[in-house]
């Protein structure tokens, strides 16, 4: 087959109309992610503006040419709302048509309709405005966990390049004896570069919405909805993972385990939607009391519980006593209620090589159960005469009388 502008045109036609469709398909089985019905829509307008260029000779300029050209900038301007969609930004209608209106002005001007680099320099600088904005949008939001934001960025800044160059590679590269738009090498160079660029970001942004989509499935089963920390499957998870380190360099643990006092009565005096309130002030404290590599998780209902590494003793009890001030002054004034919540905790310290978070949460268990016993608001610290005191208080009648006789 030859390679011509001609064939390319055609072949572009159809490919960017599939690939809109494409993504129109994937958009309506998964209306969450917004962004892919932009792009899809893009996909469909560039289809539009590549048939109506494709009339060039056939048609009055101000169509094949002028108009084609607007819709062209519209389609890349979809595309860059897409991404401003896809991280949570909102559209901004006024720049959708800014391209547009901006050629259809300038092309009215009678220094550039006799001049053809002009209008084409103008035409390029609009579309790599768009492409790069597109690219921004996508670094902008480089914090989430997506590896396909990655090539779409590096595709989106060089083809916005690639057309910045235009101008100049005009005057480089030669044209045909024809004389004529469709006779220009750089016109097939850069139609099949364009063709190229359609397929392969049009991949990329479906894997973007699909990674995204199961990054969220992952999330959503290891966070809890509520306080937005770690879940009890999540912390434990992270916990076997910390302990498997903590071989290789074992450091002094500590493991806390707090529990909201009569968390249950807030809910009775002021409602759930206030004890929601709670847990969530709660989950934001011990975030901001301990570092970004310990571990914070919700095990359940109003039970929390913290892995601090290595951390020595002295620090880990001044931490559980910042989380439990921090809290209660925090909850002095909730949505315009007198909350004052307080919370125990059992605090566990460890210098063993083996780090089994299940049996420290087991023996900060205890040391809760005796800050709640003492009077609630306060952190104990497990140590040997709390165990024993611990199997003397749950020991049976029997056994207890038979010990003291």
């Amino acid at each position: 087959m030859k390679l011509d502008v001609n064939t390319l045109f055609m072949v572009t036609i159809y490919v960017e109309a599939i690939l809109g469709l494409l993504l129109l398909f994937a958009w309506v089985q998964n209306t969450a992610i917004r962004a892919v019905a932009w792009w899809g829509f893009a996909h469909l307008l560039r289809a539009g503006s590549v048939a109506i260029f494709g009339m060039y000779g056939q048609v009055p300029d101000l169509i094949s040419i002028d108009f084609a050209n607007a819709l062209l900038f519209t389609a890349y301007a979809l595309t860059w709302t897409g991404a401003r969609v896809f991280d949570g930004r909102p559209a901004e209608p006024v720049y959708l048509v800014t391209g547009a209106v901006l050629w259809l002005l300038v092309c009215r001007l009678p220094v550039m309709t006799e001049s053809v680099d002009a209008r084409a320099l103008i035409a390029s600088a609009i579309i790599t405005t768009y492409t790069w904005l597109t690219a921004y949008e996508f670094w902008h939001g480089r914090n989430e966990a997506l590896v396909s934001r990655w090539p779409a960025i590096f595709m989106l800044f060089a083809h916005g390049s690639l057309f910045l160059l235009r101008t100049p590679l005009i005057a480089i590269l030669p044209w045909s004896m024809s004389n004529n738009v469709f006779g220009s090498v750089w016109l097939t160079v850069l139609s099949f570069e364009a063709l190229l660029f359609t397929i392969s970001i049009a991949f990329i942004l479906l894997a973007m919405a699909k990674e995204r989509t199961e990054l969220r499935h992952r999330t959503a089963a290891m966070v809890d909805p509520l306080t937005g920390i770690a879940n009890r499957r999540s912390f434990l998870h992270d916990a076997a993972l910390l302990a498997k380190k903590h071989m290789a360099a074992p450091k002094p643990t500590a493991v806390m385990l707090i529990d909201l006092d009569h968390f249950k009565s807030i809910n009775d005096r002021f409602g759930h939607a206030v004890g929601d309130r709670v847990l969530e002030i709660f989950a934001d404290t011990a975030r901001q009391s301990v570092r970004a590599s310990d571990l914070v998780g919700r095990l359940g209902g109003e039970e929390f519980a913290t892995v601090l590494h290595d951390t020595p003793s002295e620090r880990a009890h001044a931490v559980a006593e910042r989380i439990r001030l921090a809290f209660a002054d925090a909850t002095k004034n909730v949505d315009g209620h007198p909350i004052c919540a307080t919370v125990s905790i059992g605090l566990v310290n460890s210098h063993s090589p083996i780090l089994d978070v299940p049996a420290l949460l087991a023996q900060a268990d205890q040391a809760l159960y005796f800050a709640k016993e003492r009077g609630r608001n306060r952190v104990e610290v497990a140590s040997l005469d709390l165990v024993l005191q611990h199997k003397d208080d749950t020991a049976p009648p029997k056994a207890a009388a038979k010990s003291a006789a």
